[in-house]
Protein backbone atom coordinates (compact mmCIF):
# COMPACT_ATOMS: atom_id res chain seq x y z
CA UNK A 1 0.00 0.00 0.00
CA UNK A 2 2.33 2.44 1.00
CA UNK A 3 4.46 1.99 -2.55
CA UNK A 4 1.03 2.76 -4.08
CA UNK A 5 0.71 5.91 -2.23
CA UNK A 6 4.01 7.11 -3.19
CA UNK A 7 3.73 6.66 -6.96
CA UNK A 8 0.24 7.99 -7.13
CA UNK A 9 2.07 11.27 -5.44
CA UNK A 10 4.78 11.35 -7.81
CA UNK A 11 2.92 12.19 -11.13
CA UNK A 12 1.41 15.64 -9.15
CA UNK A 13 4.92 16.69 -8.18
CA UNK A 14 5.90 16.42 -11.71
CA UNK A 15 3.31 18.36 -12.71
CA UNK A 16 4.08 21.23 -10.12
CA UNK A 17 7.24 21.66 -11.01
CA UNK A 18 6.75 21.96 -14.78
CA UNK A 19 3.71 24.11 -14.18
CA UNK A 20 6.00 26.73 -11.83
CA UNK A 21 8.92 26.68 -14.75
CA UNK A 22 6.48 27.31 -17.60
CA UNK A 23 5.25 30.48 -15.89
CA UNK A 24 8.79 31.67 -16.32
CA UNK A 25 10.29 34.07 -19.26
CA UNK A 26 13.50 34.75 -20.24
CA UNK A 27 14.55 38.46 -20.43
CA UNK A 28 17.90 39.35 -22.49
CA UNK A 29 20.42 41.92 -20.84
CA UNK A 30 21.89 44.71 -22.49
CA UNK A 31 25.37 46.46 -21.50
CA UNK A 32 25.20 50.55 -20.96
CA UNK A 33 26.63 52.80 -23.68
CA UNK A 34 30.10 52.55 -22.51
CA UNK A 35 30.13 49.07 -23.86
CA UNK A 36 27.88 49.85 -26.99
CA UNK A 37 24.84 47.78 -25.72
CA UNK A 38 26.13 44.63 -26.26
CA UNK A 39 24.28 41.46 -25.28
CA UNK A 40 25.20 40.33 -22.14
CA UNK A 41 22.92 36.98 -21.75
CA UNK A 42 19.90 36.02 -20.43
CA UNK A 43 18.24 35.62 -16.84
CA UNK A 44 14.51 34.21 -16.23
CA UNK A 45 11.98 35.20 -13.93
CA UNK A 46 8.64 35.08 -13.61
CA UNK A 47 7.83 38.99 -13.52
CA UNK A 48 10.09 41.74 -15.45
CA UNK A 49 10.40 43.27 -11.92
CA UNK A 50 12.09 40.54 -10.56
CA UNK A 51 15.21 40.58 -12.15
CA UNK A 52 16.13 44.71 -11.38
CA UNK A 53 18.89 44.86 -9.01
CA UNK A 54 20.54 41.07 -10.04
CA UNK A 55 24.36 41.47 -10.68
CA UNK A 56 25.96 39.80 -13.95
CA UNK A 57 29.48 38.48 -13.89
CA UNK A 58 31.21 38.21 -17.79
CA UNK A 59 35.04 38.35 -18.88
CA UNK A 60 36.22 40.25 -21.33
CA UNK A 61 36.09 37.30 -24.14
CA UNK A 62 32.57 36.76 -23.42
CA UNK A 63 31.54 40.13 -23.97
CA UNK A 64 33.37 40.78 -27.27
CA UNK A 65 32.66 37.31 -28.76
CA UNK A 66 35.81 35.55 -28.61
CA UNK A 67 37.69 38.46 -29.19
CA UNK A 68 39.86 38.84 -26.42
CA UNK A 69 40.73 35.10 -25.51
CA UNK A 70 43.99 36.40 -23.51
CA UNK A 71 42.25 38.32 -21.29
CA UNK A 72 39.42 35.74 -19.51
CA UNK A 73 41.22 36.89 -16.33
CA UNK A 74 39.20 39.91 -16.24
CA UNK A 75 35.91 40.39 -14.90
CA UNK A 76 33.17 42.62 -15.29
CA UNK A 77 30.63 43.38 -13.08
CA UNK A 78 26.99 44.33 -14.60
CA UNK A 79 23.53 45.61 -12.43
CA UNK A 80 20.08 45.71 -13.60
CA UNK A 81 18.45 48.61 -13.46
CA UNK A 82 15.18 48.68 -15.26
CA UNK A 83 13.34 46.83 -18.01
CA UNK A 84 13.53 48.91 -21.45
CA UNK A 85 10.68 49.73 -24.07
CA UNK A 86 11.32 47.02 -26.03
CA UNK A 87 11.77 44.38 -23.16
CA UNK A 88 14.96 43.85 -22.80
CA UNK A 89 16.87 44.72 -18.98
CA UNK A 90 19.09 47.17 -19.00
CA UNK A 91 22.51 47.13 -17.22
CA UNK A 92 25.07 49.66 -15.68
CA UNK A 93 28.67 48.85 -14.96
CA UNK A 94 29.33 48.29 -11.17
CA UNK A 95 33.56 47.33 -11.61
CA UNK A 96 35.79 44.65 -12.46
CA UNK A 97 37.85 42.45 -10.72
CA UNK A 98 41.17 40.19 -12.01
CA UNK A 99 40.91 36.99 -11.21
CA UNK A 100 42.39 35.43 -8.20
CA UNK A 101 44.99 32.87 -9.92
CA UNK A 102 46.08 35.52 -11.93
CA UNK A 103 46.95 37.81 -8.93
CA UNK A 104 48.13 35.21 -6.98
CA UNK A 105 50.99 34.42 -10.47
CA UNK A 106 51.61 38.08 -10.28
CA UNK A 107 53.16 38.12 -6.91
CA UNK A 108 55.42 34.60 -6.69
CA UNK A 109 58.04 34.44 -4.39
CA UNK A 110 60.67 36.73 -3.19
CA UNK A 111 58.52 39.49 -4.73
CA UNK A 112 56.89 42.64 -2.60
CA UNK A 113 53.50 43.12 -3.89
CA UNK A 114 51.99 46.26 -3.06
CA UNK A 115 48.36 46.90 -2.18
CA UNK A 116 46.08 49.43 -1.37
CA UNK A 117 42.47 50.93 -1.77
CA UNK A 118 40.44 54.44 -1.94
CA UNK A 119 38.19 55.79 -3.69
CA UNK A 120 38.54 58.68 -6.24
CA UNK A 121 36.16 61.12 -7.72
CA UNK A 122 36.27 61.72 -11.35
CA UNK A 123 35.33 64.88 -13.24
CA UNK A 124 31.70 64.18 -13.75
CA UNK A 125 31.53 63.44 -9.51
CA UNK A 126 31.00 60.07 -9.97
CA UNK A 127 32.96 57.98 -6.77
CA UNK A 128 35.05 54.80 -7.86
CA UNK A 129 37.22 52.89 -5.63
CA UNK A 130 40.21 51.44 -6.73
CA UNK A 131 42.54 48.69 -5.79
CA UNK A 132 45.78 48.55 -7.48
CA UNK A 133 48.50 45.93 -7.15
CA UNK A 134 51.97 46.70 -7.98
CA UNK A 135 54.64 44.07 -7.77
CA UNK A 136 58.43 44.59 -7.41
CA UNK A 137 61.42 42.35 -8.80
CA UNK A 138 62.91 41.69 -5.30
CA UNK A 139 61.27 42.22 -1.84
CA UNK A 140 61.10 45.97 -1.00
CA UNK A 141 61.80 47.90 2.22
CA UNK A 142 58.76 49.13 4.08
CA UNK A 143 59.69 52.53 3.62
CA UNK A 144 60.01 52.17 -0.22
CA UNK A 145 56.65 50.43 -0.11
CA UNK A 146 55.07 53.05 1.74
CA UNK A 147 56.60 55.65 -0.71
CA UNK A 148 55.07 53.75 -3.71
CA UNK A 149 51.94 53.17 -1.95
CA UNK A 150 51.34 57.10 -1.21
CA UNK A 151 52.13 57.80 -5.37
CA UNK A 152 49.81 55.50 -6.96
CA UNK A 153 47.21 57.03 -4.47
CA UNK A 154 48.11 60.37 -5.41
CA UNK A 155 48.74 59.47 -9.15
CA UNK A 156 45.29 58.64 -9.67
CA UNK A 157 43.75 60.73 -7.90
CA UNK A 158 45.02 63.72 -10.10
CA UNK A 159 44.17 61.34 -12.78
CA UNK A 160 40.67 61.07 -12.13
CA UNK A 161 39.78 64.88 -11.51
CA UNK A 162 40.90 64.90 -15.38
CA UNK A 163 38.26 62.89 -16.97
CA UNK A 164 34.97 61.81 -16.68
CA UNK A 165 33.96 58.28 -15.08
CA UNK A 166 33.11 56.93 -19.11
CA UNK A 167 36.78 58.29 -19.89
CA UNK A 168 38.33 56.74 -16.57
CA UNK A 169 36.75 53.23 -16.36
CA UNK A 170 37.46 53.29 -20.17
CA UNK A 171 41.16 53.65 -20.13
CA UNK A 172 41.35 51.88 -16.57
CA UNK A 173 40.38 48.40 -18.87
CA UNK A 174 42.25 49.43 -21.80
CA UNK A 175 45.80 49.38 -19.30
CA UNK A 176 45.86 53.11 -19.97
CA UNK A 177 46.27 54.03 -16.52
CA UNK A 178 48.57 51.41 -15.67
CA UNK A 179 50.89 53.20 -18.09
CA UNK A 180 50.54 56.26 -16.37
CA UNK A 181 50.93 54.55 -12.89
CA UNK A 182 54.09 52.73 -14.22
CA UNK A 183 55.46 55.99 -15.94
CA UNK A 184 55.23 58.15 -12.89
CA UNK A 185 56.36 55.37 -10.62
CA UNK A 186 59.73 54.42 -12.32
CA UNK A 187 61.54 57.31 -10.36
CA UNK A 188 61.44 55.79 -7.03
CA UNK A 189 61.62 51.77 -8.11
CA UNK A 190 60.99 50.41 -11.65
CA UNK A 191 58.25 47.98 -10.80
CA UNK A 192 57.73 44.72 -12.46
CA UNK A 193 53.86 44.84 -13.11
CA UNK A 194 51.29 47.38 -11.92
CA UNK A 195 47.39 46.93 -12.51
CA UNK A 196 44.51 48.05 -10.51
CA UNK A 197 42.72 44.43 -9.64
CA UNK A 198 39.37 45.86 -8.63
CA UNK A 199 37.02 48.46 -9.49
CA UNK A 200 34.13 49.48 -7.89
CA UNK A 201 31.66 52.44 -9.19
CA UNK A 202 29.44 54.37 -6.76
CA UNK A 203 27.14 56.22 -9.23
CA UNK A 204 25.66 55.91 -12.43
CA UNK A 205 27.69 56.68 -15.50
CA UNK A 206 26.69 59.32 -17.66
CA UNK A 207 26.26 57.13 -20.97
CA UNK A 208 25.51 54.04 -18.76
CA UNK A 209 21.60 53.64 -19.60
CA UNK A 210 20.85 52.85 -22.94
CA UNK A 211 17.99 54.37 -25.04
CA UNK A 212 14.20 53.00 -24.87
CA UNK A 213 14.17 52.42 -28.22
CA UNK A 214 18.04 51.50 -29.44
CA UNK A 215 19.57 50.86 -33.24
CA UNK A 216 18.93 47.54 -34.94
CA UNK A 217 22.80 47.85 -34.58
CA UNK A 218 23.26 48.05 -31.44
CA UNK A 219 20.67 45.24 -30.39
CA UNK A 220 22.58 42.62 -32.51
CA UNK A 221 25.22 43.35 -29.96
CA UNK A 222 28.46 44.93 -32.19
CA UNK A 223 31.80 43.97 -30.57
CA UNK A 224 32.94 46.09 -27.47
CA UNK A 225 35.62 48.44 -27.49
CA UNK A 226 39.21 46.51 -27.58
CA UNK A 227 40.55 46.53 -24.85
CA UNK A 228 44.74 46.73 -23.96
CA UNK A 229 46.78 44.19 -22.84
CA UNK A 230 47.70 44.00 -19.56
CA UNK A 231 50.96 46.00 -19.57
CA UNK A 232 54.42 45.78 -17.46
CA UNK A 233 55.42 48.38 -15.34
CA UNK A 234 57.80 49.52 -18.18
CA UNK A 235 54.85 49.88 -20.64
CA UNK A 236 55.37 47.03 -22.74
CA UNK A 237 52.69 44.60 -22.92
CA UNK A 238 53.02 41.36 -21.25
CA UNK A 239 53.09 37.88 -22.61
Amino acid sequence: MAEKETGAKKPALARTVKDKWRSKHWFKVRAPGLFQHVELGETVASEPEQIVGRTLEVTLPELSGGADAAKAHIKLRFRIERIGGDGVAEARFVGHDLTSDYVRRLARRKRSKIDTSFVVTTKDGIEIVVKPVAVGEQRLQTRLRAELRHKIVTLLVDEAKLRTSGEFVREMLQGELSKILAHGLKTLYPLKKIEIRRSEVRGVISDEIAPAEPAPAAVEGPSAPELATPVAADGAPSA
